[in-house]
């Protein structure tokens, strides 16, 4: 079936999510492997993407493990530094399809909060037709819940979405549902998807 709206992930696909890089620039390589050993700022940030009051998760951990308070501090001290850079290219298909007058749609993981902070540090992230964010709903990614919410609100069956997310669980929690895939390694394929499917022509998805 003709891909009729866009559904595009946000961490990875049009910026860059690696707090593990931010925390070995600051704090070193072992001091990095130790602290995620022992605190589980992974699963804390799944409980911030789920709708958790960011501040307050960060300030729980910190005070739970406070050998590592000031390591842990900075998950919201420095998000946004987590959370860097645009992926340029990515940010130009998605302004391409828009200007064609394609629907695109943000289905993500992110905290009420951490998603302010990110719009007012990228705007871009306000031009979607539709966002469907973790932490307004109370599900994240591959939770079917996320899903059908989009499904059921977006105007569009399952079989005329293409959506494209780095991570294969999220991916595979969409075929199953009958939606058109593509597994995100970079914006140079996701540009031939675009060109492959008809939505861009060659010229545009530059």
């Amino acid at each position: 079936m003709a891909v009729e709206a866009v559904v595009y992930d946000i961490g990875n696909v049009l910026i860059e999510w690696n707090p593990e890089r931010f925390f070995e620039g600051r704090f070193g390589e072992e001091r990095r492997r130790r602290l995620f050993e022992d605190v589980p700022l992974l699963a804390m940030n799944d409980d911030v993407d789920r709708g958790h009051d960011f501040a307050k998760a960060v300030a729980g951990m910190a005070e739970a493990h406070p050998e590592w308070a000031e390591e842990v501090r900075c998950w919201h001290d420095n998000w946004i530094e987590m959370a860097s850079p645009a992926i340029d290219r990515s940010v130009r298909l998605l302004r391409a399809l828009r200007a064609r007058g394609v629907p695109v749609f943000a289905l993500s993981n992110f905290g009420r909060a951490t998603f302010d902070i990110a719009c007012a540090h990228y705007p871009f992230l306000t031009e979607f037709d539709q966002r469907y964010i973790s932490g307004h709903i109370g599900a994240i990614k591959p939770e079917p819940r996320i899903y059908e919410l989009l499904e059921s609100t977006c105007g569009v069956a399952p079989s005329g979405l293409l959506f494209a997310d780095d991570r294969a669980d999220n991916i595979a929690m969409a075929q199953s549902r009958g939606w058109q895939v593509h597994l995100f390694d970079g914006p140079d394929g996701w540009a031939d998807r675009l060109v492959a499917e008809g939505l861009l022509d060659p010229e545009e998805a530059e």
